[in-house]
């Protein structure tokens, strides 16, 4: 039987509606942009009307796109920003307050009195998290606090809070679910890691009504039907939920434990299937929830790099040293090497292994003959130093010896950065046909929900290489660059 899923790919800079074959291919996207809202320096939010409108807008398109029909659409999947913070009016559905995104750095402070009073062993027992501003729950404690009238409101259960997800859902079921999955409850700092409920000693340390919050599901059920949409008719199932950065790991068919995907987006993450599992890292990484389904939990390992497509982009806005930022692999390969030139990214801060929010970015070893194409080339083995960092704590933690690493995002289209992480790694780096894993992670998901695949065995198939890469440095040219990298680090 045929027809099509289509997954919602909801991400910080713009929402992607895809359509999957019931065999897994790719039918069509399309990307709608939304506004970037930077209200003073480390704070970024989103307006959810805008969100919602690129969502809506996305979906339309798509289906023009090939002339599709409507009436094929067999199961709608989401996947999202993770920890994007959003309040909104439980009768209404409307937005009470602009979203703070995964990115602001606003609740630096309150994160720190949680530390300062001892909490953080606490929290990262509980949730796999380190207190950083990165996290829902100190965004949601912000908004109580500064939102006139939100937590009087909070209080007579008026208000509803969710990542990202969860709006979706609210908005495509016409308020029907008010709904997360195990994958993005796990990003809160509110999700007790080990029984996948709200954690009641957490809540209380944030200062956080549980009534606010929605009720934890599983990656791959019907939470819904979509009811009074311009873009879609009534009756089809929201079905699958995962977090962008699970989805990925999902769609990469990652299901064996010790697989590790990257993907390469605004910023960078990895992430590595430990099981059933949850493990504790001692390196400055993250345990997470990857999905459930049925009753089968699967943790994984994460480390989050702040920064990796958003650095191209600053060669492109802030410098103007490319007009696209495709045209970042042309100009760095002008050049054999960066010779000698190290671009630490940490613009917002340094993500895992560091987790230093007040790290700002470092460029080191410019010479008079420093070309364009140098910093261009130092910008692509930047973000590849950082994965690196990642993957080596990883190795650690999870005592897992990581040969292959599958990649994908709009960055793993790029060459240049593949061969550079494949050498300062030493591991294959694989690249599979389809880079939209995301999107196909949340197809997949959904389509486990409505039956359409009956079970993991069955979509493994569908994954295909399309390119690899092997390592080609010597050990002692790696060694080199790692310590001028290392160095450059703690300048930043």
């Amino acid at each position: 039987m045929g027809g099509l899923i289509l997954a919602i790919d909801q991400g910080t800079t713009g929402t992607t509606s895809a359509l999957f074959d019931t065999k897994g291919n790719l039918k069509a996207k399309v990307n709608q942009e939304f506004r970037q809202i930077y209200p003073q320096p480390g704070w970024v939010e989103h307006q959810l009307n805008d969100i919602w409108t690129s969502v809506e807008d996305s979906i339309q398109k798509v289906l023009q796109s090939g002339s599709f029909d409507v009436k094929q659409i067999r199961a709608i999947g989401i996947t999202n920003q993770r920890e994007t913070t959003a309040v909104w009016e439980k009768d209404s559905g409307q937005a009470l307050a602009n979203a703070i995104v995964w990115q602001c750095r606003r609740t630096t402070p309150f994160c720190q009195q949680l530390k300062d009073a001892g909490h953080e062993p606490l929290f990262q027992e509980r949730t796999g998290l380190v207190l950083d501003p990165y996290f829902s729950g100190t965004k949601l404690r912000w908004l109580l606090d500064n939102v006139p009238g939100l937590a009087q409101r909070a209080q007579k259960n008026e208000v509803c809070f969710g990542t990202i997800d969860s709006f979706l859902v609210s908005r495509l079921t016409d308020g029907q679910a008010h709904v997360t999955d195990v994958s993005n409850a796990s990003r809160t700092l509110m999700m007790n890691l080990h029984t996948l409920a709200w954690d009641d000693e957490l809540l209380e340390l944030l200062g956080i009504p549980k009534s606010l919050l929605p009720e934890i599901r599983p990656s791959a059920e019907i939470y819904g039907r979509t009811r009074g949409l311009r873009s879609l008719p009534d009756g089809i199932p929201v079905c699958g939920i995962a977090g962008d950065q699970q989805a990925a790991l999902f769609g990469q068919t990652c299901f064996d434990v010790g697989q590790v995907k990257c993907t390469y987006g605004t910023g960078a993450f990895v992430l590595m299937n430990t099981g059933g599992r949850a493990v504790t890292s001692k390196q400055g990484l993250l345990t997470t929830v990857a999905w459930k389904i049925g009753d089968e939990v699967v943790y994984a390992l994460e480390g989050s790099v702040f920064v990796a497509g958003a650095a191209v982009q600053w060669l492109r806005d802030g410098l103007s040293l490319i007009s696209q930022a495709a045209e970042v692999e042309k100009l760095a390969r002008q050049v054999d090497s960066s010779e000698g030139v190290i671009f630490v990214p940490a613009l917002v801060g340094l993500g895992a292994p560091h987790w230093n929010p007040n790290a700002r970015g470092v460029i080191s070893g410019i010479t008079r003959g420093t070309t364009a194409a140098h910093l261009a080339r130092a910008t692509l083995e930047g973000i590849a130093f950082q994965v690196r960092d990642v993957i080596e704590a990883m190795r650690k933690d999870a005592q897992e010896d990581i040969r292959v690493m599958r990649v994908d995002g709009g960055a793993a289209e790029n060459d240049l950065l593949l061969q550079f992480q494949s050498d300062i790694l030493g591991v294959d780096i694989h690249r599979p046909k389809i880079i939209e894993t995301t999107a196909l992670g949340a197809a997949l998901l959904a389509g486990l929900a409505a039956g359409i695949w009956q079970d993991k065995e069955e979509i493994r198939n569908h994954w295909e290489i399309d390119q690899p890469f092997a390592a080609t440095m010597t050990a002692d040219q790696v060694s080199e660059l790692l310590s001028r990298w290392e160095a450059a680090v703690t300048r930043s």
